[in-house]
């Protein structure tokens, strides 16, 4: 069969079994370009089961693009909470802010005034102008490059910029005339329910009879992509640190800085050991594990003006991230009930973090003004009602509801 009858079995059977069969998912209710826009960014490196509530909500909360730019960031994150790759939302905010101010809140139908948006790049524009507009537009995500990488053997590396700009190139010759949305959106079930990455279902797929990759015994070789490198390792010290008096049933949270991983959210005070000390989280003498309790003691003193204590180890975990991979342990710390330097509380000091119990009666002192404040800084005592409306990165959610139930 010539290459161009090929091209035409492929979407004329693609797009029959996709109006056949496809998932009814809450986006594709109607058209509304600022809901595929939602959509779209939510799905980036997530999977539809876990995004169809987060999207329910957010739709509630922020119906229509002047109300997501309006909306308090804050507020936003907190809705966003769980999701990861929390970028995602600030740059979708910062787009419905530049929609409204610019467009009057209403997603323009213009390729380059949406590709222009913070946060959109070429997958997301070619999704909303498809989709939304049904603009004869490519839109290339992984799930794409597989399937069109089987199904025309194609053997260049998919992690390449070059292979996609080919394959978004290939994927605009296919798109059939007026049924640009259903086509991408049924590229994408495609390589999301039959075409998946290692077990691909050749049977039930509408365009094995010409699958090139299937015909050559090579669907599950490609497509060839290279590695990426694995995250590097960070390893840190966290403290979940206990109020006491008008903090009591408290703990002592910090607000992340306004740019970078993880911009503006709340965690747990935590520092990055030296790589010279990374063994002390898997194995650390009494000594070694006291030196560590005493940097997190005086980071936190630095930070805040609180002396604080750790007592004892709560629990180890891990988060990765795209580039990442935080090892962390988290200790069980306090004020002490008494905020004097007796020679009681000196020497259950200086048993955790390594002082005489002469040194440690002269360095427990706090600034009295600062254990009363609720706010230090970035710091702030929180209570567990407080969980509902800051933002926190998943790991320091799950820690903190382990440690309050």
């Amino acid at each position: 069969m010539e290459q161009e009858a090929i091209k035409t079995f492929f979407s004329t059977e693609l797009l029959g079994w996709y109006r056949l069969i496809k998932r009814d998912l809450p986006w594709r209710k109607n058209r509304d370009p600022y809901r595929v826009w939602v959509s779209e960014i939510m799905l980036q490196q997530t999977r539809v089961d876990t995004v169809i509530p987060y999207y329910n909500q957010f739709m509630d909360k922020f119906p229509s693009v002047t109300a997501l730019a309006n909306a308090p960031e804050t507020e936003v994150l907190k809705s966003w909470e769980g999701l990861g790759y929390y970028s995602r939302a600030r740059n979708l905010q910062a787009g419905a802010k530049e929609v409204a101010q610019r467009y009057g809140g209403i997603v323009p139908d213009d390729k380059a005034a949406v590709a222009g948006l913070k946060g959109v790049g070429p997958y997301t524009s070619g999704a909303i102008m498809s989709i939304a507009f049904n603009r004869p537009e490519p839109a290339v995500d992984g799930n794409v490059m597989r399937v069109l990488s089987r199904y025309f053997c194609l053997e260049d590396d998919i992690a390449k910029p070059s292979t996609r700009i080919g394959i978004e190139k290939l994927a605009a010759s296919l798109i059939p005339e007026g049924a640009a949305g259903d086509f991408n959106q049924a590229l994408m079930e495609l390589g999301a329910l039959v075409c998946t990455p290692k077990s691909p279902s050749c049977l039930p797929c509408p365009v094995m009879e010409h699958c090139a990759a299937r015909l050559s015994g090579r669907e599950t070789e490609l497509p060839i992509k290279t590695k990426a490198k694995p995250p590097r390792a960070e390893f840190r010290a966290a403290a979940i640190v206990a109020g006491s008096g008008e903090h009591a049933d408290k703990v002592l949270v910090r607000q992340r800085p306004a740019t970078g991983l993880l911009a503006q959210m709340w965690e747990l005070p935590h520092l990055e050991l030296p790589k010279d000390k990374a063994e002390w989280l898997s194995e650390a003498s009494p000594k070694e594990q006291g030196e560590l309790a005493e940097m997190i003691s005086r980071m936190v003193e630095t930070d805040t003006g609180l002396l604080i204590r750790p007592r004892s180890w709560f629990t180890d975990a891990d988060h990765i991230f795209s580039h990442i991979h935080w090892k962390m342990r988290f200790y069980l710390a306090d004020l002490g009930e008494e905020r004097s330097a007796s020679e009681d509380v000196a020497a259950a000091a200086s048993s955790l973090i390594g002082l005489t119990a002469a040194e440690a009666a002269s360095a427990y002192k706090v600034d009295s003004q600062a254990e009363e404040a609720e706010v230090i800084g970035t710091y702030r005592w929180i209570s567990k009602s407080d969980m509902e409306t800051l933002p926190f990165p998943n790991l320091f959610l799950r820690i903190l509801k382990q440690y309050w139930e």
